[in-house]
């Protein structure tokens, strides 16, 4: 498939009332490794090749800083730029040499509802650790969005998305071959939804469960499989009710997949994923999926 701009979604940044602990969650329970570590910041390696996926920041409440794309080219940044100034979005900063663990030339831009999303080219890459109980990278992050709409445009017109599914409530949107990187629910408000991290397979999925299960954090919702992505899904509560999701078998695809529409997404009553055994999302996860603000600028 052409390639778009946006390259692979590398990582995302939130804000955490308790640095450390939510550091010990991530590298205990969660199976991530830190990889550098500042006064008030943490940087969290999956068992890829990214330098992070997951940066922690000592904050008073909890939030989103940023999501970071990986580019292939450093003329990507350039024809981001343009095209996002064209599809009403906000030049921040950059392109310039980004001072953070990992590094690399980044530009930073705001989408039209004020999300920040940063575009690197040149950060640091690492041995891939074959670790089996461990994320690989984040494989999707899902956006509420009060106009789905104008978002869609926006990823579409300025970052060469594409959109692979949409279901009643959600746009699935893609810039590689991963079914989709960013998913847009339609909401009231522009919070997260949920963070997912790619598992090497199924039993990985399961074995993550059962650990989070034995330290005390329930699953909230699966396991099941997804119908868009067709993806394994497991997902949790973690620290300050941050929605994080274990996933695996993620649906690759090309310009020849057929966009479906909400009528090819539908369950018989009772059932809430395609093998019919997952019980609904939690009344506290449907909460929880709703709460946390990204950084507006």
């Amino acid at each position: 498939m052409p390639a778009s701009p946006a390259g692979r979604l590398r990582s995302i940044a939130i804000g955490v009332t308790d640095l450390d602990a939510a550091e010990r969650f991530y590298n205990d329970t969660w199976h991530l490794q830190t990889a550098a570590r500042t006064a008030d910041a943490v940087y969290l390696r999956g068992a890829g090749s990214f330098h992070h996926i997951l940066a922690l920041h000592r904050s008073s409440a909890p939030d989103v800083r940023n999501v970071t794309f990986s580019v292939a080219a450093r003329a990507d940044l350039d024809a981001i730029a343009a095209r996002t100034l064209a599809a009403d979005g906000r030049l921040l900063s950059g392109p310039q040499p980004l001072d953070e663990p990992g590094g690399g030339t980044a530009l930073v831009v705001a989408d039209p509802q004020g999300r920040v999303l940063r575009f690197v080219h040149g950060d640091e890459r690492v041995a891939d650790s074959g670790r089996a109980d461990a994320p690989t990278r984040i494989t999707h992050i899902v956006f509420n969005s009060a106009d789905v709409a104008t978002a869609q445009r926006f990823f579409e017109q300025a970052l060469g998305f594409s959109l692979s599914d949409r279901t009643r409530v959600m746009a699935f949107m893609r810039c590689n071959s991963d079914h989709h990187s960013i998913a847009l629910a339609d909401s009231d408000a522009n919070t997260l939804n949920h963070i997912a991290f790619v598992m090497p397979d199924l039993d990985a999925v399961m074995r993550g469960a059962g650990r989070m299960r034995d330290a005390g954090w329930p699953i909230e919702w699966g396991v099941g499989r997804h119908g868009p992505g067709n993806n394994v899904f497991a997902y949790f509560i973690g620290p300050d009710d941050f929605v994080i999701e274990y996933t695996a078998d993620v649906l690759q695809v090309d310009d020849s997949y057929r966009v479906g529409a909400p009528s090819d997404w539908t369950w018989p009553p009772g059932r809430f994923d395609q093998w019919g055994v997952s019980m609904p999302p939690s009344e506290r996860i449907k909460r929880a999926q709703k709460n946390i603000r990204f950084t507006q600028q």
